[in-house]
């Protein structure tokens, strides 16, 4: 391992409270390039010191021949930019070649959500009294009741829950604390998981338990999120993350404001919430071109 991949990715976790899914995925960018350089640094040592901006453009064109996608080299020019950056203020290198360097445009995609009648039909598919039923119900009503992303959502302990006020402490990207109100769906749901788990889930206890009483992890939601899915014959990938899509949407056709809406989804700029304006939109011009007669 490179010493000086290390200490980054080491500043990003303790500095900027990195993900384990971002670290991984600079890892990857960074150590991809790494394999590029080898052959052409020559007698450069460390073998970073070889980038150029005739380099870099190489790497670029290598990337699109990959068929990677424009989101995934923007994302790996991000990484390598930060990643010089780091090592120019560390006294590693002089200076950063991916200053002024830009990545593609990413592609505006608007996301996966689903209807009202579906989502309520995603929700009623996890019926049964036994505790793991309980828990998939009260996972999948939390998750649309909050917008809550799947990482905050299996960080919560049963501390962050004050079902009689109806709101959860979440924490979200950076560390950052919000408060989330919950409906009443959602907290029934939970009230009855937790008159099953019983009373040994004390206030650092994960809200969310697997069979074992261990912490659920991200990938086990995803595979709630998805029997349920399946069980409810809905059709089209759909994850948690389809369900904070589904709850912003529903918020904002329904009258939400929109900064109501970004301070409960948890963004930190305004700008990522007013993708589902967009989302608004479409929907509002299909319904038009459907019911108006000179449409």
């Amino acid at each position: 391992m490179d010493p000086l991949v290390e200490r980054y990715l080491s500043h990003l976790r303790a500095e900027r409270n990195a993900s384990p899914h971002t670290l991984t995925n600079y890892r990857r960018d960074i150590d991809r390039f790494g394999r590029f350089l080898l052959p052409r640094a020559g007698a450069a040592e460390p073998p970073w010191k070889a980038a150029d901006r005739s380099l870099i453009r190489q790497y670029l064109a290598e990337l699109n021949r990959a068929s990677l996608s424009r989101a995934s080299v923007a994302r790996a020019v991000s990484a390598l930019r930060s990643f010089y950056r780091f090592m120019v203020r560390e006294g590693a290198l002089a200076a950063n070649p991916f200053l002024g360097v830009t990545g593609p445009r990413r592609e505006k995609t608007l996301p996966r959500f689903l209807d009202v009648p579906t989502a309520r039909r995603l929700m009623e598919a996890a019926a049964g009294d036994d505790l793991l039923t309980l828990r998939d119900r009260a996972i999948l009503e939390t998750l649309y009741s909050t917008g809550m992303r799947v990482g905050e959502l299996v960080s919560l302990n049963v501390g962050d829950m004050d079902l009689l006020g109806e709101v959860l402490r979440v924490r979200g990207k950076g560390n950052k604390d919000r408060l989330a109100p919950i409906g009443r769906e959602a907290v029934r749901a939970l009230a009855a998981y937790f008159r099953v788990r019983g009373a040994a889930a004390g206030r650092r206890a994960p809200a969310f338990v697997n069979r074992d009483g261990g912490r659920l992890t991200a990938l086990s939601v995803r595979a709630v999120v998805g029997k349920y899915v399946r069980k409810a014959a809905i059709e089209g990938k759909v994850s948690p993350h389809s369900l904070r899509h589904s709850f912003a949407t529903h918020l904002l056709d329904a009258g939400a404001d929109l900064r109501a809406v970004q301070e409960l989804l948890g963004h930190s700029s305004l700008s990522t919430t007013q993708v589902y304006t967009h989302v608004t939109a479409e929907r509002m011009k299909r319904v038009y071109e459907k019911a108006h007669p000179r449409a």
